[in-house]
Protein backbone atom coordinates (compact mmCIF):
# COMPACT_ATOMS: atom_id res chain seq x y z
CA UNK A 1 0.00 0.00 0.00
CA UNK A 2 1.48 3.55 -0.89
CA UNK A 3 1.54 6.08 1.73
CA UNK A 4 -0.92 8.81 1.24
CA UNK A 5 0.42 12.56 0.15
CA UNK A 6 1.75 14.76 3.83
CA UNK A 7 -1.60 16.06 5.22
CA UNK A 8 -4.05 14.43 3.05
CA UNK A 9 -7.03 13.21 4.96
CA UNK A 10 -7.68 9.38 4.67
CA UNK A 11 -11.12 8.47 3.70
CA UNK A 12 -13.55 7.32 6.61
CA UNK A 13 -13.33 4.14 8.37
CA UNK A 14 -9.52 3.52 6.36
CA UNK A 15 -6.46 3.43 7.67
CA UNK A 16 -3.64 5.79 6.42
CA UNK A 17 -0.05 4.02 5.34
CA UNK A 18 2.88 4.96 7.57
CA UNK A 19 5.57 2.91 6.02
CA UNK A 20 5.30 -0.70 7.77
CA UNK A 21 3.89 0.73 10.90
CA UNK A 22 1.11 -1.57 12.62
CA UNK A 23 -2.26 -0.05 11.92
CA UNK A 24 -3.85 1.37 15.83
CA UNK A 25 -7.68 1.79 15.36
CA UNK A 26 -8.12 5.06 13.21
CA UNK A 27 -5.11 6.73 13.96
CA UNK A 28 -4.74 9.54 11.60
CA UNK A 29 -1.98 10.24 9.65
CA UNK A 30 1.01 12.73 10.72
CA UNK A 31 -0.52 16.16 9.80
CA UNK A 32 -4.25 15.50 9.78
CA UNK A 33 -6.65 16.10 12.70
CA UNK A 34 -7.75 12.67 14.21
CA UNK A 35 -11.78 12.97 14.28
CA UNK A 36 -13.45 12.30 17.51
CA UNK A 37 -17.17 12.43 17.11
CA UNK A 38 -17.30 15.76 15.87
CA UNK A 39 -14.30 17.52 16.90
CA UNK A 40 -13.49 20.86 15.15
CA UNK A 41 -10.79 20.64 12.56
CA UNK A 42 -7.04 22.88 13.63
CA UNK A 43 -7.73 26.64 12.70
CA UNK A 44 -11.38 26.06 12.53
CA UNK A 45 -13.90 27.38 15.24
CA UNK A 46 -15.34 24.79 17.50
CA UNK A 47 -18.65 23.26 16.76
CA UNK A 48 -20.01 21.08 19.26
CA UNK A 49 -22.59 18.71 18.05
CA UNK A 50 -26.06 18.32 19.25
CA UNK A 51 -26.89 15.77 21.41
CA UNK A 52 -28.28 12.31 19.66
CA UNK A 53 -32.29 12.01 20.33
CA UNK A 54 -33.07 15.75 20.29
CA UNK A 55 -32.51 18.99 18.97
CA UNK A 56 -29.89 21.24 20.74
CA UNK A 57 -32.44 23.73 21.94
CA UNK A 58 -34.45 20.82 22.89
CA UNK A 59 -36.29 20.37 26.64
CA UNK A 60 -33.65 19.49 29.02
CA UNK A 61 -30.65 19.88 26.68
CA UNK A 62 -27.68 22.48 26.27
CA UNK A 63 -27.23 25.14 24.26
CA UNK A 64 -24.89 24.84 21.18
CA UNK A 65 -21.23 26.11 21.97
CA UNK A 66 -19.28 25.81 24.55
CA UNK A 67 -20.86 23.03 26.76
CA UNK A 68 -21.82 24.36 30.44
CA UNK A 69 -20.32 22.77 33.73
CA UNK A 70 -16.69 22.48 34.50
CA UNK A 71 -14.30 20.41 32.24
CA UNK A 72 -14.18 16.86 31.49
CA UNK A 73 -17.25 16.24 34.29
CA UNK A 74 -15.36 16.85 37.39
CA UNK A 75 -17.18 19.06 40.33
CA UNK A 76 -17.54 22.57 40.11
CA UNK A 77 -15.54 23.86 43.31
CA UNK A 78 -17.33 26.96 45.17
CA UNK A 79 -15.00 28.92 47.27
CA UNK A 80 -16.67 29.27 50.53
CA UNK A 81 -17.94 32.69 51.91
CA UNK A 82 -15.56 35.49 53.19
CA UNK A 83 -18.18 37.66 54.48
CA UNK A 84 -15.81 39.44 56.81
CA UNK A 85 -11.95 38.85 57.97
CA UNK A 86 -11.74 35.04 57.51
CA UNK A 87 -13.82 32.41 54.93
CA UNK A 88 -16.23 30.57 56.15
CA UNK A 89 -14.30 27.24 56.79
CA UNK A 90 -11.23 25.89 58.66
CA UNK A 91 -8.49 28.54 58.80
CA UNK A 92 -5.04 28.04 57.87
CA UNK A 93 -2.37 29.70 60.19
CA UNK A 94 -1.47 32.73 57.54
CA UNK A 95 -5.71 33.71 57.40
CA UNK A 96 -5.77 33.78 61.10
CA UNK A 97 -2.48 36.25 61.20
CA UNK A 98 -4.19 38.21 58.29
CA UNK A 99 -7.91 38.01 60.34
CA UNK A 100 -5.91 39.97 63.41
CA UNK A 101 -4.84 42.66 61.56
CA UNK A 102 -7.87 43.00 60.02
CA UNK A 103 -9.90 42.90 63.12
CA UNK A 104 -7.76 45.20 65.03
CA UNK A 105 -7.94 47.47 62.11
CA UNK A 106 -11.57 47.60 61.87
CA UNK A 107 -12.29 47.75 65.41
CA UNK A 108 -9.02 50.28 66.74
CA UNK A 109 -11.58 52.01 69.10
CA UNK A 110 -12.84 48.93 70.90
CA UNK A 111 -9.82 46.69 70.57
CA UNK A 112 -6.25 49.29 70.52
CA UNK A 113 -8.49 51.31 73.50
CA UNK A 114 -9.13 48.82 75.96
CA UNK A 115 -5.71 47.27 75.80
CA UNK A 116 -4.20 50.75 75.71
CA UNK A 117 -6.18 51.01 79.22
CA UNK A 118 -4.66 48.47 80.74
CA UNK A 119 -1.49 48.85 79.45
CA UNK A 120 -1.34 52.24 80.44
CA UNK A 121 -2.61 50.75 84.22
CA UNK A 122 0.22 48.67 84.02
CA UNK A 123 2.98 50.99 82.94
CA UNK A 124 2.02 53.77 86.14
CA UNK A 125 2.66 50.89 88.53
CA UNK A 126 5.80 49.87 86.89
CA UNK A 127 7.29 53.65 86.69
CA UNK A 128 6.03 53.74 90.56
CA UNK A 129 8.03 50.74 91.52
CA UNK A 130 11.36 51.49 88.87
CA UNK A 131 11.15 54.83 91.04
CA UNK A 132 11.22 53.35 94.29
CA UNK A 133 13.48 50.88 93.39
CA UNK A 134 16.15 53.93 92.21
CA UNK A 135 15.71 55.56 95.85
CA UNK A 136 16.28 52.62 97.75
CA UNK A 137 19.29 51.90 96.25
CA UNK A 138 21.11 55.31 96.66
CA UNK A 139 19.89 54.76 99.71
CA UNK A 140 22.16 51.94 100.01
CA UNK A 141 25.11 54.21 99.57
CA UNK A 142 24.96 55.74 103.46
CA UNK A 143 24.58 52.69 105.19
CA UNK A 144 27.31 51.86 107.65
CA UNK A 145 26.14 49.10 110.10
CA UNK A 146 24.07 46.04 109.97
CA UNK A 147 21.56 47.34 111.60
CA UNK A 148 20.78 50.09 109.17
CA UNK A 149 21.43 47.68 106.54
CA UNK A 150 18.21 45.18 107.91
CA UNK A 151 16.43 48.72 108.13
CA UNK A 152 16.96 50.14 104.48
CA UNK A 153 16.31 46.24 103.74
CA UNK A 154 12.61 46.27 104.73
CA UNK A 155 11.43 48.51 102.17
CA UNK A 156 13.48 47.33 99.62
CA UNK A 157 11.18 43.58 100.08
CA UNK A 158 8.08 45.43 100.24
CA UNK A 159 9.05 46.90 96.76
CA UNK A 160 9.91 43.80 95.42
CA UNK A 161 6.69 42.25 97.00
CA UNK A 162 4.69 45.43 94.78
CA UNK A 163 6.42 44.36 91.26
CA UNK A 164 5.43 40.83 91.83
CA UNK A 165 1.75 41.77 93.00
CA UNK A 166 1.96 44.33 89.82
CA UNK A 167 2.70 41.69 87.72
CA UNK A 168 0.03 39.36 88.57
CA UNK A 169 -2.70 42.30 88.38
CA UNK A 170 -1.71 43.18 84.86
CA UNK A 171 -1.91 39.35 84.24
CA UNK A 172 -5.16 39.11 85.53
CA UNK A 173 -6.72 41.98 83.74
CA UNK A 174 -4.68 40.63 81.00
CA UNK A 175 -6.90 37.37 80.88
CA UNK A 176 -10.27 39.32 81.75
CA UNK A 177 -9.39 41.12 79.00
CA UNK A 178 -9.18 38.69 76.59
CA UNK A 179 -12.63 37.36 77.26
CA UNK A 180 -13.61 41.14 76.25
CA UNK A 181 -12.16 41.31 73.02
CA UNK A 182 -13.43 38.03 71.53
CA UNK A 183 -16.73 39.98 71.20
CA UNK A 184 -15.45 42.44 68.59
CA UNK A 185 -13.27 39.68 66.88
CA UNK A 186 -16.56 37.32 66.40
CA UNK A 187 -18.37 39.82 65.16
CA UNK A 188 -15.47 41.07 62.69
CA UNK A 189 -16.07 37.20 61.08
CA UNK A 190 -19.70 38.21 59.56
CA UNK A 191 -18.22 42.23 58.68
CA UNK A 192 -20.03 43.72 61.86
CA UNK A 193 -18.09 46.93 63.76
CA UNK A 194 -18.17 46.82 67.10
CA UNK A 195 -17.69 50.15 69.31
CA UNK A 196 -15.84 50.53 72.32
CA UNK A 197 -19.24 50.82 74.40
CA UNK A 198 -20.82 48.14 72.61
CA UNK A 199 -18.41 45.78 72.90
CA UNK A 200 -18.12 45.75 76.90
CA UNK A 201 -21.86 46.25 76.98
CA UNK A 202 -22.26 43.14 75.03
CA UNK A 203 -19.16 41.57 77.73
CA UNK A 204 -20.84 42.93 80.77
CA UNK A 205 -23.46 39.79 80.89
CA UNK A 206 -20.25 37.38 81.60
CA UNK A 207 -17.98 39.71 83.24
CA UNK A 208 -18.39 37.55 86.76
CA UNK A 209 -18.09 34.05 84.77
CA UNK A 210 -14.70 35.84 83.17
CA UNK A 211 -13.35 37.15 86.57
CA UNK A 212 -14.26 34.37 88.38
CA UNK A 213 -12.21 32.45 85.86
CA UNK A 214 -9.59 34.77 85.66
CA UNK A 215 -9.29 34.17 89.47
CA UNK A 216 -9.00 31.03 89.29
CA UNK A 217 -6.13 30.58 86.50
CA UNK A 218 -4.42 33.26 88.39
CA UNK A 219 -4.35 31.37 91.93
CA UNK A 220 -3.58 28.42 90.11
CA UNK A 221 -0.31 29.90 88.86
CA UNK A 222 0.52 31.38 91.94
CA UNK A 223 -0.09 28.72 94.00
CA UNK A 224 1.64 26.16 91.58
CA UNK A 225 5.02 28.75 91.18
CA UNK A 226 5.05 28.66 95.11
CA UNK A 227 5.06 24.73 95.06
CA UNK A 228 8.27 24.17 93.34
CA UNK A 229 9.96 27.45 94.52
CA UNK A 230 9.10 25.92 98.26
CA UNK A 231 10.59 22.62 97.10
CA UNK A 232 13.72 23.83 96.00
CA UNK A 233 14.18 25.73 98.67
CA UNK A 234 13.28 22.83 100.99
CA UNK A 235 16.27 20.42 98.41
CA UNK A 236 18.79 23.06 98.59
CA UNK A 237 18.75 23.46 102.60
CA UNK A 238 18.70 19.32 103.13
CA UNK A 239 20.89 18.83 100.37
CA UNK A 240 22.99 21.48 99.83
CA UNK A 241 24.42 22.28 96.11
CA UNK A 242 24.14 18.43 95.20
CA UNK A 243 20.26 19.62 95.22
CA UNK A 244 20.82 21.29 91.54
CA UNK A 245 20.72 17.79 90.01
CA UNK A 246 17.06 17.43 91.03
CA UNK A 247 15.90 20.92 90.88
CA UNK A 248 16.77 22.00 87.35
CA UNK A 249 14.93 19.18 86.48
CA UNK A 250 11.95 19.83 88.28
CA UNK A 251 12.32 23.22 87.21
CA UNK A 252 12.48 22.18 83.49
CA UNK A 253 9.79 19.88 84.05
CA UNK A 254 7.43 22.75 85.88
CA UNK A 255 8.02 24.65 82.99
CA UNK A 256 6.79 22.17 80.69
CA UNK A 257 3.09 21.59 82.65
CA UNK A 258 2.60 25.12 83.08
CA UNK A 259 3.03 25.96 78.97
CA UNK A 260 0.95 22.60 79.16
CA UNK A 261 -1.62 23.62 80.96
CA UNK A 262 -1.82 26.77 79.71
CA UNK A 263 -3.09 26.17 76.27
CA UNK A 264 -5.35 23.15 77.03
CA UNK A 265 -7.33 26.23 79.33
CA UNK A 266 -6.37 29.45 76.94
CA UNK A 267 -9.41 28.98 75.23
CA UNK A 268 -11.79 29.29 78.26
CA UNK A 269 -12.22 33.02 78.64
CA UNK A 270 -13.33 32.69 74.95
CA UNK A 271 -15.85 30.32 75.57
CA UNK A 272 -17.58 31.84 78.54
CA UNK A 273 -18.08 34.91 76.45
CA UNK A 274 -19.41 33.48 72.91
CA UNK A 275 -20.98 30.23 74.35
CA UNK A 276 -22.31 31.80 77.75
CA UNK A 277 -20.12 28.62 79.57
CA UNK A 278 -19.87 29.11 83.68
CA UNK A 279 -16.34 29.00 85.02
CA UNK A 280 -16.21 25.42 85.11
CA UNK A 281 -17.82 24.37 82.25
CA UNK A 282 -15.61 27.21 79.98
CA UNK A 283 -12.67 25.67 81.49
CA UNK A 284 -13.87 21.84 80.41
CA UNK A 285 -14.90 23.31 77.27
CA UNK A 286 -11.29 24.77 76.55
CA UNK A 287 -9.93 21.09 77.23
CA UNK A 288 -12.37 19.90 75.13
CA UNK A 289 -11.35 22.04 71.92
CA UNK A 290 -7.97 21.96 72.20
CA UNK A 291 -7.87 17.84 72.51
CA UNK A 292 -5.88 16.28 69.44
CA UNK A 293 -4.85 19.81 68.33
CA UNK A 294 -2.02 20.79 71.11
CA UNK A 295 0.88 20.86 68.78
CA UNK A 296 -0.95 22.97 66.16
CA UNK A 297 -1.94 25.83 68.62
CA UNK A 298 1.68 25.45 71.07
CA UNK A 299 3.07 26.09 67.43
CA UNK A 300 0.88 29.08 66.04
CA UNK A 301 1.31 30.79 69.83
CA UNK A 302 5.11 30.06 69.92
CA UNK A 303 5.42 31.83 66.38
CA UNK A 304 2.92 34.74 67.24
CA UNK A 305 5.22 35.38 70.55
CA UNK A 306 8.30 35.54 68.86
CA UNK A 307 6.83 38.09 66.30
CA UNK A 308 5.58 40.14 69.04
CA UNK A 309 8.90 40.11 70.81
CA UNK A 310 11.06 40.93 67.79
CA UNK A 311 8.37 43.81 67.08
CA UNK A 312 8.45 44.89 70.70
CA UNK A 313 12.17 45.03 70.86
CA UNK A 314 12.66 46.99 67.87
CA UNK A 315 10.27 49.38 69.18
CA UNK A 316 11.79 49.58 72.57
CA UNK A 317 15.53 49.74 71.29
CA UNK A 318 15.41 53.43 69.75
CA UNK A 319 13.55 54.66 73.14
CA UNK A 320 16.37 52.95 75.31
CA UNK A 321 18.65 54.97 73.25
CA UNK A 322 16.73 58.08 73.29
CA UNK A 323 16.49 57.82 76.76
CA UNK A 324 20.50 57.58 77.19
CA UNK A 325 20.78 60.37 75.16
CA UNK A 326 18.52 62.44 76.83
CA UNK A 327 20.57 62.18 80.49
CA UNK A 328 23.40 62.63 78.46
CA UNK A 329 22.48 65.93 77.40
CA UNK A 330 20.62 66.91 80.40
CA UNK A 331 23.21 65.90 83.08
CA UNK A 332 26.65 65.95 81.74
CA UNK A 333 27.89 66.22 85.09
CA UNK A 334 25.52 64.02 86.93
CA UNK A 335 24.64 64.14 91.05
CA UNK A 336 21.88 62.88 92.97
CA UNK A 337 19.15 64.76 92.02
CA UNK A 338 19.71 65.03 88.29
CA UNK A 339 20.13 61.50 88.05
CA UNK A 340 17.02 60.90 89.70
CA UNK A 341 15.35 63.69 87.75
CA UNK A 342 16.47 62.41 84.45
CA UNK A 343 15.43 59.10 85.31
CA UNK A 344 11.50 59.72 86.34
CA UNK A 345 12.08 61.45 82.68
CA UNK A 346 12.84 58.10 80.61
CA UNK A 347 10.77 56.23 82.72
CA UNK A 348 7.99 58.28 81.61
CA UNK A 349 8.45 57.65 78.35
CA UNK A 350 9.84 54.57 78.21
CA UNK A 351 6.69 53.49 79.79
CA UNK A 352 4.34 55.52 77.55
CA UNK A 353 6.14 53.89 74.64
CA UNK A 354 5.67 50.73 76.37
CA UNK A 355 2.10 51.20 76.87
CA UNK A 356 1.28 51.76 73.50
CA UNK A 357 3.82 48.55 71.90
CA UNK A 358 2.36 46.80 74.62
CA UNK A 359 -1.30 47.62 73.57
CA UNK A 360 -0.91 46.61 69.94
CA UNK A 361 0.91 43.24 70.46
CA UNK A 362 -1.73 41.97 73.31
CA UNK A 363 -4.74 43.22 70.78
CA UNK A 364 -3.29 41.34 68.53
CA UNK A 365 -2.41 38.24 70.66
CA UNK A 366 -5.94 38.08 71.80
CA UNK A 367 -6.99 38.52 68.19
CA UNK A 368 -5.12 35.26 67.21
CA UNK A 369 -6.43 33.78 70.63
CA UNK A 370 -10.17 34.49 69.30
CA UNK A 371 -9.74 33.29 65.58
CA UNK A 372 -7.80 29.96 66.85
CA UNK A 373 -11.12 29.29 69.27
CA UNK A 374 -13.04 30.10 66.03
CA UNK A 375 -11.32 28.06 64.01
CA UNK A 376 -11.58 24.93 66.40
CA UNK A 377 -15.49 25.60 66.54
CA UNK A 378 -15.55 25.32 62.57
CA UNK A 379 -13.64 22.08 62.83
CA UNK A 380 -15.31 20.43 65.48
CA UNK A 381 -18.89 22.13 65.90
CA UNK A 382 -19.54 23.18 62.04
CA UNK A 383 -19.55 26.48 63.33
CA UNK A 384 -19.08 27.88 59.52
CA UNK A 385 -22.30 26.50 58.55
CA UNK A 386 -24.04 28.59 61.67
CA UNK A 387 -22.42 31.39 61.07
CA UNK A 388 -23.83 31.08 56.82
CA UNK A 389 -27.01 31.04 58.06
CA UNK A 390 -26.90 34.21 59.93
CA UNK A 391 -25.33 36.10 56.88
CA UNK A 392 -28.27 34.67 54.84
CA UNK A 393 -31.09 35.63 57.28
CA UNK A 394 -29.06 38.67 59.29
CA UNK A 395 -30.14 37.53 62.26
CA UNK A 396 -29.48 38.59 65.92
CA UNK A 397 -27.25 41.69 64.44
CA UNK A 398 -26.62 43.01 67.68
CA UNK A 399 -25.35 40.12 69.50
CA UNK A 400 -22.27 37.77 69.29
CA UNK A 401 -22.23 35.30 66.45
CA UNK A 402 -22.26 31.64 67.90
CA UNK A 403 -23.74 32.22 70.84
CA UNK A 404 -26.46 29.68 72.16
CA UNK A 405 -28.98 32.69 71.31
CA UNK A 406 -27.77 32.28 67.46
CA UNK A 407 -28.38 28.92 67.42
CA UNK A 408 -31.54 27.57 65.43
CA UNK A 409 -34.30 25.42 66.68
CA UNK A 410 -34.22 21.83 66.26
CA UNK A 411 -36.10 20.90 62.70
CA UNK A 412 -37.67 17.81 64.16
CA UNK A 413 -39.27 19.41 67.20
CA UNK A 414 -42.76 20.19 66.33
CA UNK A 415 -44.00 24.00 66.12
CA UNK A 416 -45.63 24.73 69.42
CA UNK A 417 -48.62 26.77 67.79
CA UNK A 418 -51.88 25.64 68.61
CA UNK A 419 -53.43 26.64 64.88
CA UNK A 420 -51.22 24.03 63.67
CA UNK A 421 -52.31 21.58 61.64
CA UNK A 422 -54.30 24.49 59.81
CA UNK A 423 -58.07 23.91 58.21
CA UNK A 424 -59.63 22.32 61.65
CA UNK A 425 -56.48 19.73 62.58
CA UNK A 426 -56.17 18.28 58.85
CA UNK A 427 -53.41 18.75 57.01
CA UNK A 428 -53.32 20.08 53.53
CA UNK A 429 -52.55 16.77 51.88
CA UNK A 430 -55.05 14.94 53.62
CA UNK A 431 -58.21 14.56 52.24
CA UNK A 432 -61.60 15.64 54.17
CA UNK A 433 -62.17 13.46 56.67
CA UNK A 434 -58.58 11.81 57.06
CA UNK A 435 -55.90 12.95 59.32
CA UNK A 436 -52.53 11.68 59.50
CA UNK A 437 -51.54 8.94 61.89
CA UNK A 438 -50.19 9.55 65.23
Amino acid sequence: MSQPEHGHNPQPGGQPGWGNQPQWGNQPQWGSQPQWGNQPQWGNPPAWAAPQGGSPNGPGQPAPGWPPGPPYGQPLYVAPPKPGIIPLRPLQFGEILDGSFQTIRRNAASMFGSALIVQALGAVFIGIVTVGMFQLSMSFDSVSSEAEFNEAMGPFLAIMASTLGVSVLIGFLGSVLQGVLVVPVARSVLNRRTGFKQMWKLAARRIWPLLGVAVLLTLGGLLAAAAVVGIAVLLFSAMGPGALLIVLPLGLGSVVAFVWIGLKLMLAPAAIVVEGKGVYDGLLRSWQLTRNNWWRIFGMTLVVAIMVGIIAQIVQIPASLAAGAIGQVVTPHPDAESIAATLVVTTVISSAIGALVGSVTFAFQASVSALIYMDLRMRRDGLDVELMRLMETGADPDGVPGSPATQPANPWTPPQNPAWPPNGGQFPSAPPGQQPPA
